[in-house]
């Protein structure tokens, strides 16, 4: 019988194993199997129970793969004899939201980041407030990674309001895309991080994950979703408004934003700023404040905020 199981979406040196040291471990316990690797796919020649039982043994590792991003000769070993869940290492500590590329370990760092993860799994709205450096935007894009690998939503979409800070797009270089990418780079960073490179490209060209700006939001209805509106301090009434009331059946909005850093213009107040006095107390939405304690970049952010705080209070 021959077999063909499709790598896609697959990092195969991650997976098979540097000189397929993976696939070659995997094969010892298959030894009347031939298992050859060629051009983004395994193929599997033997018996039809020989084969059906490894392909069974493949679908798990991949399962495993998918989730951690990572595979190495123990996990084979325990997969192959049956004592492990393959997603065991995700459900046994809950304080991991999901393993990033290479099997980075992706985890709440300080106490306002684990309450905005549990609170997201309470709410279907929650808004992150607070500094700089925090980690809301990374957490909030490793909740959207865990929700997609588990099958909870079907698409992840990032956005952000372009506000020129200093520039104006149109007298920037090169065409729309290339104007608002440096808007959005700091999603972007978030998700390599999360995912192998291949893995993400493949979900860019696909549209499971889309980054764009706020306005391309408008007119949709986004189910099975797991948006992520950054900066939003930057949004006026209107465009919040507009964003929160594109929210559809089976999804998550986490909204983050710094309510310290707002470049609007002096005449215009900002839609975070107002959502924080319409929503309170309200079932289903949630805020979680964070402060200058759970900076988690270079300690030297932390007293950069302080100084800012003191000459604020100074001018007061």
């Amino acid at each position: 019988m021959e077999l063909k199981i499709s790598l896609k979406g697959v990092e195969a040196v991650n997976f098979l194993g540097v000189q397929n040291k993976n696939i070659n471990f995997l094969a010892t316990f298959f030894p009347k199997v031939r298992i050859i690797a060629r051009g983004g796919e395994l193929i599997l020649l033997g018996s039809e129970t020989d084969v059906l039982e490894l392909s069974g043994v493949i679908d798990r590792l991949l399962d495993y793969f998918n989730y951690h991003n990572n595979l190495s000769i123990p996990v084979i070993e325990e997969v192959v004899f049956g004592n492990s869940d393959t997603l065991a290492f995700a459900k046994q500590k809950e304080e991991v939201i999901v393993f990033g590329d290479k099997g980075k370990v992706i985890k709440p760092r300080t106490v306002h980041q684990y309450e905005l993860v549990k609170s997201v799994k309470k709410n279907d709205l929650v808004f992150a407030i607070g500094p700089a450096g925090t980690g809301k935007t990374y957490v909030a894009i490793a909740l959207a990674v865990k929700a997609f690998k588990e099958r909870l939503v079907k698409k992840i979409i990032l956005t952000r309001p372009a506000v020129e800070a200093g520039e104006q797009l149109g007298f920037l270089p090169g065409d729309m895309k290339e104007k608002l990418d440096p808007y959005l780079q700091p999603l972007y960073d978030g998700l390599a991080d999360m995912l192998p490179k291949k893995k993400l490209e493949e979900m860019y060209d696909e549209r499971l994950i889309e980054v764009a700006p706020l306005a391309y939001m408008r007119g949709r209805t986004l189910e099975n979703a797991f948006v992520i509106l950054d900066e939003a301090q930057n949004t006026s009434d209107s465009q919040l408004k507009m964003f929160l009331t594109r929210m559809g059946q089976n999804s998550k909005f986490i909204v983050t934003g710094d309510i310290t850093q707002i470049d609007l213009p002096r005449h215009k107040k900002s839609g975070l700023v107002h959502a924080l006095e319409l929503f309170r107390g309200i079932p289903g939405i949630d805020f979680v404040f964070f402060d200058k304690g759970d900076v988690v970049r270079h300690p030297i952010v932390r007293k950069i905020i302080d100084a800012y705080e003191h000459d604020e209070e100074n001018e007061d």
